[in-house]
């Protein structure tokens, strides 16, 4: 199939950062600069476009100001149909997407996380933290790769 099976508009205001499409391929995750994520659906029809939504993420409240953040990367978990999101906060979160739940947040990285990538078997995340120059060039702490194991408890979603 080498032609655009479909065109569309992002349900996203601002720019996008990352686009992941579902290891069942009937949709696809996308991430923006306003710290927001949308899930989206590929089948055209009325009641399963009613099952796309957006989310804010990526957001750090101080006192009464919330500050938001991009959100650089996603990626897919093969075997649950899971996904993480890394954003520039420096932070990565695990979502079950058919529950609309976050499932779990990893300690805070040196810096913002730049990509993400599950293993093939889903036991493993890679994940790179690397400033984003979100605050021009400034000094920053040193960018790292860091490999991570992930269990059924962070990445599976519960059940309902």
């Amino acid at each position: 199939m080498g032609y655009v099976q479909q065109r569309r508009e992002s349900s996203l205001k601002y720019q996008t950062r990352c686009i992941r499409a579902f290891p069942n391929k009937q949709g696809y995750v996308l991430s923006s600069i306003e710290g927001r994520v949308a899930v989206e659906y590929l089948d055209p029809s009325p009641e399963v476009q009613k099952r796309k939504y957006a989310f804010k993420c990526h957001r750090l409240k101080e006192s009464s100001m919330e500050q938001v953040y991009p959100v650089n990367a996603v990626s897919f978990h093969s075997v649950h149909n899971t996904f993480a999101t890394g954003g520039s906060d420096g932070f990565v979160n695990i979502w079950d997407p058919f529950n609309k739940k976050r499932l779990c947040q990893f300690h805070r990285y040196p810096t913002s996380i730049a990509s993400l990538a599950f293993s093939n078997d889903g036991t493993t995340l890679a994940i790179a933290s690397s400033y984003m120059y979100e605050m021009d060039d400034t000094e920053h702490p040193e960018d790292g790769v860091f490999i991570r194991q992930v269990t059924d408890a962070e990445t599976k979603p519960k059940s309902t």
